[in-house]
């Protein structure tokens, strides 16, 4: 095979987030979370790419992928994988997590080691905050189960009749917007450490459960959780509004196939055959768990208070030293082009291109690209009031992003009733470019300034994911920024750009040409590099421009987050064509997301950055943009950024022939170089330079001529 599975390539990327987990130099709770992340991630991956190949598998498909597995030998393969992925999980958090949990003082207890006292108070917490809310499901043979909600914990009860000798079992869902950990009192003992005792929710309700039903006996309870197929997508061709297909696409999603149903390993037999019956879930797609279902939950618990010594010392995002917080955001950048890198440097500015627009007299216009925003966004806020101010705003806002779906509909709702004109995405397309243009009216003049990035508009997101913002005032984006938008709301042709590399129509080209001008270099015989770091690479042609090249001599370094479909050459069983490729991958506290491209060019590096993944899905099939960095000052930073993704010593991998990872490991003598930390701490050191510089520069003021 010349290539890895994408699937499997992406598990193996959910296991290197899992070794975080069993880092035992990491703190605790830091552990902790890494594990809650790795539970979320195989969530959506149920949800979305073994939904996908579930529905193929269905249809009859034996369409094989570019690793050359058919759908139903990806499932068998995938499944094998994600079980024994699973078994890690339930390995760190029995064996390792909650034993030193314990011995911190953070105690998660079953419910037969509440204590007489406990079982009064959670009587008491039952009766006033959680029976209130519970609505238990029967059924019977004429009741479609189909409805049993998804993603959640249900609880499945087997009661028997105190009156007649007969027995019947009733679902409760935990509700939405309770906590899954309920805590007990805790009798301290003077001086002694804290300690917190809690237990699960799921327990709380079954040790409860009789309350439900007077006149039944509780016989056995279980809990259970169905993951149904996400991969359902709106058929646009037939679609004239979107916006009602869209939900119809969400109701669709609550009654489709299971995909997984988790189950206790010691669940009592009865209900667990019953459960997999009603639920339709066959033998693969049973996934019986070792402890709590819904791991994903215990990022909650990481979180919890009074345990800041079992913590990662917080880093603070800080100011850019490019941007005086005391002058208007648009004379800044009418002086000097801005690159932040978030979240060591803050996503303010960001969001004050945008507020202060609002505001803003001279600005006429705001038009911009949402694809997820943040639950209270700060961008939507300061664009509804920009329409309010009378400003002409435009927003494609991308309802087929997929679990935000829902959110975007409430938030496009909101803008329309504010005035904002409002266009629903590109029909066949997802666009997921990060674009805003800002229009003013400077002197009778028109000027234009954009921001352009490869993260999302989302203020919480910004603070976790590393991502770049470039924002400038120079004509040349301005004028293809017009371009793009007038493209996407107008159905016009992607065409006529200077600057702006647009997909689908331009940038897989260009990529490949950039490519191949690097090996043609490498065959004359002159040095020829290229640098990529990127989320993810699963498009066949760009792999095998890349072996090409490699076979042509070209240098290439990778740094890949996740997905890697690339063979490599760290053994005798790799791709030869892959000798000059090096791929890493590097996870630490922050999920990495910038994408970044250099091509040496003869000495003079192409950089770009971009909101494409060199994926297929990216390439062919979505809008969006890369962008190149020409001002000397950000091209410098770019380089930076770029090249400290492969000196990292201590959160790095090196992806393999197999698509497995190996840590890198610090060699004797080798200085440690942690890249996070590196541009945290630079990011910092450049804000207390230009803080310190302000403070000591007098500035006069000069009469007017």
């Amino acid at each position: 095979m010349s290539f890895i599975n994408r699937e499997l390539s992406w598990l193996e990327f959910n296991q290197r987030v899992l070794d975080q987990g069993n880092r035992e130099s990491l703190p605790l709770l830091e552990r902790l979370k890494f594990l809650a992340i790795t539970a979320s991630n195989l969530d959506e991956f149920f949800q979305v790419r073994v939904g996908g190949l579930h529905l193929m598998r269905m249809s009859g498909s034996h369409k094989r992928g570019i690793s050359g597995l058919t759908p139903s030998q990806q499932l068998t393969a995938v499944r094998a994988r994600a079980k024994a992925m699973i078994e890690d999980q339930y390995n760190l958090l029995n064996k390792e997590l909650l034993p030193a949990l314990q011995d911190e003082g953070l105690h998660l207890l079953d419910r037969s080691a509440i204590s007489p006292s406990q079982h009064e108070a959670l009587a008491s917490r039952f009766q006033d905050s959680i029976f209130p809310l519970l609505t238990p499901l029967a059924y019977d043979e004429d009741t479609s189960m189909a409805s049993l909600p998804a993603m959640r914990i249900i609880l499945a009860c087997e009661l028997k009749s105190l009156s007649e000798n007969s027995t019947r079992t009733v679902f409760i869902p935990l509700p939405d917007g309770i906590s899954r950990f309920i805590q007990l009192p805790t009798s301290d003992v003077a001086g002694s450490a804290p300690r917190q005792n809690v237990i699960l929710t799921e327990d709380l309700i079954s040790a409860f459960s009789g309350e439900l039903f007077p006149d039944e006996k509780v016989i056995a309870t279980m809990p259970f959780r169905i993951t149904r197929n996400g991969d359902i997508a709106v058929q646009e061709e037939d679609a004239i509004d979107l916006a009602g297909e869209m939900e119809e696409v969400l109701a669709a999603r609550k009654t489709s196939n299971t995909v997984r149903l988790e189950l206790p390993a010691k669940g009592p037999s009865r209900l667990k055959s019953f459960v997999r019956e009603i639920t339709g879930a066959g033998s693969s797609e049973i996934y019986a768990v070792d402890g709590p279902l819904a791991l994903t939950d215990f990022m909650s618990l990481a979180f919890s208070p009074g345990y800041d010594h079992l913590r990662d010392e917080p880093w603070q995002p800080q100011p850019s030293p490019d941007i005086d917080p005391g002058e208007s955001i648009f004379d800044t950048l009418a002086d000097h082009d801005v690159l932040l890198n978030h979240p060591y440097e803050s996503f303010e500015p960001v969001l004050r291109f945008v507020e202060e627009a609002a505001d803003d007299p001279a600005t006429i216009a705001i038009k911009q690209v949402l694809y997820r925003t943040a639950s209270d966004s700060r961008i939507i806020d300061a664009l509804i009031k920009a329409a309010n101010n009378g400003k002409q705003v435009t927003v494609l806002i991308e309802l087929k992003a997929r679990f935000d779906e829902a959110r975007n509909l409430m938030r496009a709702d909101e803008l329309q009733r504010a005035g904002v004109q409002i266009v629903y995405g590109v029909k066949g397309l997802k666009t997921h470019a990060k674009i805003c243009l800002v229009i003013r009216n400077e002197d009778g003049q028109l000027k234009r300034y954009t921001h352009l990035g490869t993260g999302n508009y989302n203020e919480s997101t910004a603070r976790l994911y590393t991502d770049i913002s470039y924002l400038t005032s120079r004509p040349a984006y301005g004028a293809d920024a017009s371009l793009f938008f007038n493209a996407v709301t107008g159905r016009s042709k992607l065409t006529r750009f200077s600057k702006l590399v647009p997909a689908p129509t331009h940038m897989k080209p260009r990529l490949l040409e950039l490519i191949a001008a690097e090996g043609k270099r490498a065959k004359n015989g002159e040095p020829a590099f290229i640098t990529a770091k990127v989320n993810s690479l699963q498009d066949e042609e760009i792999i095998k421009a890349l072996y090409q090249a490699s076979k042509d001599g070209v240098t290439i370094k990778l740094n890949i987050r996740g997905i890697c479909c690339l063979k490599t050459a760290t053994s005798s069983r790799g791709r030869k064509e892959a000798n000059n490729i090096e791929v890493v991958s590097v996870i630490d506290r922050y999920l990495e997301h910038a994408r970044i491209f250099s091509f040496h060019h003869g000495g003079n590096p192409l950089l770009f950055i971009s909101s494409a993944d060199w994926m297929t899905r990216n390439l062919d099939k979505r809008v969006e943009l890369m962008i190149p960095i020409e001002d000397k000052t950000c091209r410098k930073r770019l380089l930076t950024i770029l090249e400290s993704a492969f000196k990292d010593n201590c959160n790095s991998y090196q992806i393999l022939e197999d698509g497995t990872s190996r840590r890198i490991i610090k060699k004797k003598g080798q200085k440690r170089f942690r890249m996070q930390e590196q541009l945290q701490n630079q990011a910092r050191k450049s804000a207390k330079a230009r803080a310190h510089q302000r403070s000591t520069t007098f500035e006069p003021h000069t009469p007017a001529e």
